[in-house]
């Protein structure tokens, strides 16, 4: 592939995104860019980067034990069950933000929404960078046992998530969240390895508006003029990018 092409495919996916937070694009799509307030409370300057990424993973392990957060996110990040994302090999920055999202009451949209709201109460922001790196230090998970992905299914996703969709103004999945999945700094989720129905469900909660923390309204956006077969064949790709 030539540099002249990636600097193309790249260029043309700046402007795509950069089109899809405009005011006019989110009134033609009905989508509202900015929720009341402020869509998060994280400002990433460099002492903000620098605090998180100071973390304590060791720590962090042992908050994942005492607060019960295995419970459901696994004793290394992976969750048990398809009804909760696994953490390992989550970008430290990421999970930190979600926390001061659940924190602040910036994220909502579902009851498990409200169970981590309550949970992250009891944890100060130190407690949050230990918790993030400690999930940051596992590899990206395999799906739990017992999950399954359909790969006929997620290969039909290979274009929109390489290509995106000039017409609808899509831009590629992997401008933001790189080739494999795993995400990039600061505030752009590793993907690879959750469950299809995670997937799907996060997916399904930016199209209606129902979940609104991301920053610029930019999942909301996607979500709102993909199809619910491109989100479930988009579900079934990033499942599969971490399966042995």
């Amino acid at each position: 592939m030539s540099n002249m092409y990636i600097k193309t495919v790249t260029g043309m996916s700046v402007v795509v995104a950069a089109l899809m937070m405009s005011p006019v694009f989110a009134a033609e799509h009905g989508v509202t860019t900015a929720p009341k307030g402020s869509s998060s409370n994280v400002a990433w300057t460099a002492e903000m980067v620098e605090f998180v990424a100071k973390g304590d993973k060791n720590r962090g392990g042992q908050l994942n034990q005492d607060l019960f957060c295995a419970s459901c996110h696994g004793q290394v990040g992976i969750a048990p069950s398809a009804n909760w994302p696994s953490l390992a090999g989550q970008r430290a920055e990421y999970t930190f933000k979600m926390l001061k999202d659940y924190k602040e009451g910036k994220r909502k949209g579902s009851h498990s929404a409200e169970i981590m709201t309550a949970t992250s109460q009891l944890v100060s922001d130190q407690d949050m960078a230990d918790l993030a790196q400690f999930y940051a230090s596992f590899t990206l998970p395999p799906l739990p046992v017992g999950v399954s992905f359909d790969a006929a299914v997620g290969a039909q996703s290979k274009s929109i998530v390489t290509r995106g969709d000039g017409k609808r103004l899509v831009a590629p999945c992997q401008s933001c969240h790189v080739a494999n999945g795993e995400g990039q700094e600061t505030d752009t989720p590793a993907l690879a390895g959750q469950t299809p129905d995670y997937f799907i469900k996060t997916m399904q909660e930016y199209k209606t508006g129902a979940r609104s923390s991301d920053v610029y309204s930019r999942m909301r956006l996607i979500a709102k003029v993909l199809t619910d077969e491109e989100i479930v064949q988009m579900a079934h790709y990033y499942a599969g990018l971490t399966a042995k």
